[in-house]
Protein backbone atom coordinates (compact mmCIF):
# COMPACT_ATOMS: atom_id res chain seq x y z
CA UNK A 1 0.00 0.00 0.00
CA UNK A 2 2.85 2.43 0.83
CA UNK A 3 4.53 1.63 -2.50
CA UNK A 4 1.25 2.25 -4.31
CA UNK A 5 0.75 5.61 -2.58
CA UNK A 6 4.34 6.62 -3.38
CA UNK A 7 3.77 5.73 -7.03
CA UNK A 8 0.61 7.81 -7.17
CA UNK A 9 2.44 10.80 -5.69
CA UNK A 10 5.24 10.45 -8.25
CA UNK A 11 2.71 10.24 -11.10
CA UNK A 12 0.93 13.35 -9.80
CA UNK A 13 4.23 15.28 -9.70
CA UNK A 14 5.08 14.27 -13.28
CA UNK A 15 1.56 15.23 -14.38
CA UNK A 16 1.88 18.69 -12.83
CA UNK A 17 5.30 19.22 -14.43
CA UNK A 18 3.88 18.16 -17.79
CA UNK A 19 1.08 20.74 -17.54
CA UNK A 20 3.50 23.51 -16.56
CA UNK A 21 5.72 22.67 -19.54
CA UNK A 22 2.71 22.77 -21.85
CA UNK A 23 1.81 26.20 -20.52
CA UNK A 24 5.34 27.47 -21.16
CA UNK A 25 5.10 26.38 -24.79
CA UNK A 26 2.08 28.55 -25.67
CA UNK A 27 2.51 30.74 -28.79
CA UNK A 28 4.00 34.21 -28.34
CA UNK A 29 2.79 37.52 -29.71
CA UNK A 30 5.11 38.23 -32.66
CA UNK A 31 5.22 41.98 -31.99
CA UNK A 32 5.91 41.95 -28.23
CA UNK A 33 7.47 38.54 -27.73
CA UNK A 34 4.98 37.93 -24.89
CA UNK A 35 2.29 35.30 -24.56
CA UNK A 36 -1.12 36.58 -25.63
CA UNK A 37 -3.44 36.69 -22.63
CA UNK A 38 -6.93 37.91 -21.91
CA UNK A 39 -8.77 38.02 -18.62
CA UNK A 40 -9.82 34.43 -18.09
CA UNK A 41 -11.70 32.53 -15.44
CA UNK A 42 -12.43 28.83 -15.06
CA UNK A 43 -15.76 27.32 -14.03
CA UNK A 44 -16.68 23.77 -13.15
CA UNK A 45 -19.83 23.42 -15.27
CA UNK A 46 -21.53 25.11 -18.21
CA UNK A 47 -24.36 26.80 -16.26
CA UNK A 48 -21.72 28.78 -14.33
CA UNK A 49 -20.33 30.01 -17.65
CA UNK A 50 -23.78 31.47 -18.36
CA UNK A 51 -23.58 33.66 -15.26
CA UNK A 52 -20.04 34.82 -16.05
CA UNK A 53 -20.99 35.63 -19.65
CA UNK A 54 -24.13 37.54 -18.67
CA UNK A 55 -22.47 39.62 -15.96
CA UNK A 56 -19.19 40.25 -17.79
CA UNK A 57 -20.95 41.02 -21.06
CA UNK A 58 -18.65 38.53 -22.77
CA UNK A 59 -15.56 40.53 -21.78
CA UNK A 60 -14.11 37.62 -19.81
CA UNK A 61 -12.89 34.39 -21.39
CA UNK A 62 -14.36 31.30 -19.70
CA UNK A 63 -12.64 27.92 -19.43
CA UNK A 64 -15.21 25.20 -18.62
CA UNK A 65 -13.96 22.03 -16.96
CA UNK A 66 -17.01 19.74 -17.40
CA UNK A 67 -17.90 20.34 -21.02
CA UNK A 68 -20.87 19.31 -23.18
CA UNK A 69 -21.61 15.59 -23.02
CA UNK A 70 -19.34 14.98 -20.03
CA UNK A 71 -20.54 13.50 -16.76
CA UNK A 72 -19.93 15.81 -13.81
CA UNK A 73 -20.00 13.04 -11.19
CA UNK A 74 -17.16 11.03 -12.75
CA UNK A 75 -15.21 13.86 -14.38
CA UNK A 76 -11.42 14.11 -14.58
CA UNK A 77 -9.72 17.15 -16.18
CA UNK A 78 -8.03 16.87 -19.56
CA UNK A 79 -4.48 18.17 -20.15
CA UNK A 80 -5.66 21.03 -22.37
CA UNK A 81 -8.10 22.14 -19.67
CA UNK A 82 -5.34 22.07 -17.08
CA UNK A 83 -3.17 24.14 -19.39
CA UNK A 84 -5.95 26.72 -19.77
CA UNK A 85 -6.28 26.77 -16.00
CA UNK A 86 -2.72 28.11 -15.69
CA UNK A 87 -3.94 31.28 -17.47
CA UNK A 88 -7.03 31.75 -15.27
CA UNK A 89 -7.39 34.37 -12.55
CA UNK A 90 -10.36 32.73 -10.85
CA UNK A 91 -11.76 29.23 -10.43
CA UNK A 92 -15.50 29.27 -9.70
CA UNK A 93 -16.37 26.05 -7.85
CA UNK A 94 -19.91 24.74 -7.32
CA UNK A 95 -19.53 21.80 -4.91
CA UNK A 96 -19.08 18.81 -7.23
CA UNK A 97 -17.23 15.70 -6.12
CA UNK A 98 -14.24 16.10 -8.40
CA UNK A 99 -13.42 19.49 -6.89
CA UNK A 100 -12.43 17.99 -3.54
CA UNK A 101 -9.69 15.98 -5.24
CA UNK A 102 -8.61 18.37 -7.97
CA UNK A 103 -8.82 21.90 -6.55
CA UNK A 104 -5.68 21.43 -4.39
CA UNK A 105 -3.85 20.25 -7.53
CA UNK A 106 -5.15 23.25 -9.44
CA UNK A 107 -3.61 25.48 -6.78
CA UNK A 108 -0.29 23.67 -7.18
CA UNK A 109 -0.37 24.43 -10.90
CA UNK A 110 -1.49 28.05 -10.47
CA UNK A 111 -0.64 29.36 -6.96
CA UNK A 112 -2.20 32.76 -7.77
CA UNK A 113 -5.54 31.21 -8.67
CA UNK A 114 -8.42 32.64 -6.61
CA UNK A 115 -10.96 29.99 -5.57
CA UNK A 116 -14.53 31.35 -5.43
CA UNK A 117 -17.45 29.23 -4.26
CA UNK A 118 -20.33 30.08 -6.60
CA UNK A 119 -22.75 28.41 -4.20
CA UNK A 120 -21.72 30.32 -1.08
CA UNK A 121 -24.84 31.21 0.88
CA UNK A 122 -27.09 28.57 -0.67
CA UNK A 123 -28.93 26.41 1.86
CA UNK A 124 -28.33 22.86 0.70
CA UNK A 125 -31.07 20.25 0.92
CA UNK A 126 -30.76 16.47 1.36
CA UNK A 127 -30.26 14.50 -1.83
CA UNK A 128 -33.54 12.88 -2.80
CA UNK A 129 -33.80 9.22 -1.88
CA UNK A 130 -36.68 6.78 -1.97
CA UNK A 131 -37.93 4.54 0.82
CA UNK A 132 -37.84 1.53 -1.50
CA UNK A 133 -34.04 1.71 -1.73
CA UNK A 134 -31.88 0.01 0.84
CA UNK A 135 -30.48 2.47 3.38
CA UNK A 136 -27.09 0.85 3.76
CA UNK A 137 -23.85 2.39 4.96
CA UNK A 138 -22.09 2.00 1.61
CA UNK A 139 -24.69 4.05 -0.25
CA UNK A 140 -24.30 6.85 2.30
CA UNK A 141 -20.57 6.92 1.74
CA UNK A 142 -21.18 7.47 -1.98
CA UNK A 143 -23.44 10.50 -1.48
CA UNK A 144 -22.04 13.87 -2.45
CA UNK A 145 -21.32 16.27 0.41
CA UNK A 146 -22.42 13.71 3.04
CA UNK A 147 -25.91 13.28 1.61
CA UNK A 148 -26.55 16.87 0.54
CA UNK A 149 -27.77 17.61 -2.98
CA UNK A 150 -24.96 19.13 -5.11
CA UNK A 151 -27.26 20.32 -7.95
CA UNK A 152 -27.64 23.78 -6.41
CA UNK A 153 -27.87 25.72 -9.68
CA UNK A 154 -31.25 24.26 -10.67
CA UNK A 155 -33.59 26.83 -9.14
CA UNK A 156 -34.14 30.55 -9.79
CA UNK A 157 -33.60 31.54 -6.15
CA UNK A 158 -30.24 29.78 -6.07
CA UNK A 159 -29.43 31.31 -9.45
CA UNK A 160 -29.69 34.77 -7.90
CA UNK A 161 -27.16 33.78 -5.22
CA UNK A 162 -24.78 32.36 -7.83
CA UNK A 163 -25.13 35.59 -9.82
CA UNK A 164 -24.28 37.71 -6.78
CA UNK A 165 -21.21 35.62 -5.94
CA UNK A 166 -20.09 35.93 -9.55
CA UNK A 167 -20.58 39.70 -9.52
CA UNK A 168 -18.52 40.18 -6.35
CA UNK A 169 -15.65 38.10 -7.75
CA UNK A 170 -15.61 39.88 -11.12
CA UNK A 171 -15.71 43.29 -9.42
CA UNK A 172 -12.65 42.36 -7.39
CA UNK A 173 -10.87 41.06 -10.48
CA UNK A 174 -11.68 43.98 -12.81
CA UNK A 175 -12.79 46.92 -10.63
CA UNK A 176 -12.69 49.36 -13.55
CA UNK A 177 -15.63 47.47 -15.12
CA UNK A 178 -17.74 47.38 -11.95
CA UNK A 179 -20.40 49.74 -13.31
CA UNK A 180 -20.95 47.62 -16.43
CA UNK A 181 -20.99 44.45 -14.35
CA UNK A 182 -23.65 45.93 -12.05
CA UNK A 183 -25.87 46.91 -14.98
CA UNK A 184 -25.57 43.43 -16.47
CA UNK A 185 -26.20 41.85 -13.07
CA UNK A 186 -29.37 43.92 -12.54
CA UNK A 187 -30.65 42.88 -15.97
CA UNK A 188 -29.92 39.23 -15.16
CA UNK A 189 -31.71 39.40 -11.81
CA UNK A 190 -34.75 40.94 -13.54
CA UNK A 191 -34.73 38.05 -16.04
CA UNK A 192 -34.48 35.50 -13.23
CA UNK A 193 -37.41 37.05 -11.37
CA UNK A 194 -39.49 37.04 -14.55
CA UNK A 195 -38.51 33.41 -15.10
CA UNK A 196 -39.61 32.52 -11.56
CA UNK A 197 -43.02 34.13 -12.12
CA UNK A 198 -43.42 32.38 -15.47
CA UNK A 199 -42.56 28.97 -14.02
CA UNK A 200 -44.98 29.53 -11.13
CA UNK A 201 -47.71 30.35 -13.66
CA UNK A 202 -46.79 27.22 -15.62
CA UNK A 203 -46.88 24.83 -12.66
CA UNK A 204 -49.23 26.22 -10.02
CA UNK A 205 -52.42 24.68 -11.43
CA UNK A 206 -51.09 21.13 -11.53
CA UNK A 207 -52.91 18.54 -9.45
CA UNK A 208 -50.33 15.80 -9.99
CA UNK A 209 -47.04 17.09 -8.58
CA UNK A 210 -44.89 13.94 -8.51
CA UNK A 211 -42.48 13.13 -11.31
CA UNK A 212 -39.89 10.41 -11.89
CA UNK A 213 -36.27 11.00 -12.87
CA UNK A 214 -33.42 8.64 -13.53
CA UNK A 215 -30.88 10.68 -11.53
CA UNK A 216 -32.10 12.98 -8.72
CA UNK A 217 -30.80 16.26 -10.14
CA UNK A 218 -33.97 18.35 -9.82
CA UNK A 219 -34.40 18.47 -6.04
CA UNK A 220 -33.96 22.24 -5.67
CA UNK A 221 -36.34 22.92 -8.54
CA UNK A 222 -38.92 20.53 -7.05
CA UNK A 223 -38.49 22.01 -3.57
CA UNK A 224 -39.00 25.57 -4.84
CA UNK A 225 -42.13 24.77 -6.86
CA UNK A 226 -43.75 22.28 -4.47
CA UNK A 227 -43.07 19.27 -6.67
CA UNK A 228 -41.68 15.87 -5.68
CA UNK A 229 -39.13 13.86 -7.64
CA UNK A 230 -38.80 10.08 -7.43
CA UNK A 231 -35.37 8.85 -8.56
CA UNK A 232 -34.63 5.56 -10.27
CA UNK A 233 -30.96 5.82 -9.34
CA UNK A 234 -29.99 6.51 -5.72
CA UNK A 235 -26.49 7.09 -4.38
CA UNK A 236 -25.03 6.57 -7.84
CA UNK A 237 -26.40 3.00 -7.89
CA UNK A 238 -28.98 1.45 -10.19
CA UNK A 239 -31.88 -0.27 -8.40
CA UNK A 240 -31.78 -3.94 -7.48
CA UNK A 241 -34.50 -6.21 -8.96
CA UNK A 242 -36.66 -5.82 -5.82
CA UNK A 243 -36.17 -2.05 -5.83
CA UNK A 244 -37.03 -1.93 -9.51
CA UNK A 245 -40.27 -3.78 -8.81
CA UNK A 246 -41.10 -1.29 -6.04
CA UNK A 247 -40.46 1.59 -8.45
CA UNK A 248 -42.80 0.06 -11.01
CA UNK A 249 -45.54 -0.29 -8.36
CA UNK A 250 -45.05 3.30 -7.24
CA UNK A 251 -45.12 4.62 -10.80
CA UNK A 252 -48.33 2.73 -11.53
CA UNK A 253 -49.97 3.99 -8.32
CA UNK A 254 -48.99 7.58 -9.10
CA UNK A 255 -49.99 7.19 -12.76
CA UNK A 256 -46.56 8.38 -13.91
CA UNK A 257 -46.34 8.46 -17.70
CA UNK A 258 -42.92 10.04 -18.26
CA UNK A 259 -39.48 9.26 -16.82
CA UNK A 260 -36.95 12.04 -17.23
CA UNK A 261 -33.34 11.22 -18.01
CA UNK A 262 -30.24 13.30 -18.70
CA UNK A 263 -28.17 12.76 -21.83
CA UNK A 264 -24.90 11.74 -20.12
CA UNK A 265 -26.25 8.71 -18.22
CA UNK A 266 -26.74 5.08 -19.20
CA UNK A 267 -30.47 4.90 -18.61
CA UNK A 268 -31.26 1.22 -19.09
CA UNK A 269 -32.97 1.04 -15.67
CA UNK A 270 -35.18 4.00 -16.50
CA UNK A 271 -36.09 2.39 -19.81
CA UNK A 272 -36.97 -0.84 -17.99
CA UNK A 273 -39.32 0.98 -15.62
CA UNK A 274 -40.85 2.91 -18.52
CA UNK A 275 -41.50 -0.28 -20.46
CA UNK A 276 -43.17 -1.92 -17.45
CA UNK A 277 -45.60 0.97 -16.87
CA UNK A 278 -46.09 2.04 -20.47
CA UNK A 279 -44.34 5.38 -19.94
CA UNK A 280 -42.18 7.50 -22.19
CA UNK A 281 -38.55 8.43 -21.59
CA UNK A 282 -37.86 12.18 -22.00
CA UNK A 283 -34.51 13.97 -21.93
CA UNK A 284 -33.84 17.09 -19.87
CA UNK A 285 -30.30 18.31 -19.33
CA UNK A 286 -29.38 19.81 -15.93
CA UNK A 287 -26.02 20.91 -17.36
CA UNK A 288 -27.19 22.92 -20.37
CA UNK A 289 -25.26 26.19 -20.76
CA UNK A 290 -28.27 28.45 -21.43
CA UNK A 291 -29.36 28.25 -17.81
CA UNK A 292 -32.34 30.60 -18.04
CA UNK A 293 -33.91 28.99 -21.11
CA UNK A 294 -33.14 25.53 -19.78
CA UNK A 295 -35.13 26.05 -16.57
CA UNK A 296 -38.04 27.43 -18.60
CA UNK A 297 -37.93 24.39 -20.92
CA UNK A 298 -37.73 22.00 -17.95
CA UNK A 299 -40.82 23.59 -16.38
CA UNK A 300 -42.77 23.11 -19.60
CA UNK A 301 -41.60 19.50 -19.82
CA UNK A 302 -42.70 18.82 -16.24
CA UNK A 303 -46.10 20.40 -16.87
CA UNK A 304 -46.61 18.34 -20.03
CA UNK A 305 -45.70 15.14 -18.19
CA UNK A 306 -47.82 15.89 -15.11
CA UNK A 307 -50.88 17.03 -17.06
CA UNK A 308 -51.33 13.69 -18.84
Amino acid sequence: MKIQNRSLKILSIFFLLFIILLSACQPENQETGLQEKSTQVTVSILPQAYFVDRISGGSVSVNVMVGPGQEAHTYEPKPEQMRALTQSNILFTIGLEYEAVWVPRFKDINPNLAIIDSAKGIQRIPLTTDHSHEDDEESHEDEENEGLDPHVWLSPENGKIIAENTLVALNALIPESAEMFRENFDALIADIENLDRDINDTLNTLEQRKFMVFHPAWGYFADHYNLEQFPVQVGGQDPSPSELAALVDMAQNEKIKVIFVQPTFNTASAAAVAQEIGAEVAVIDPLAKDWLSNLESAAKAFKSALSN
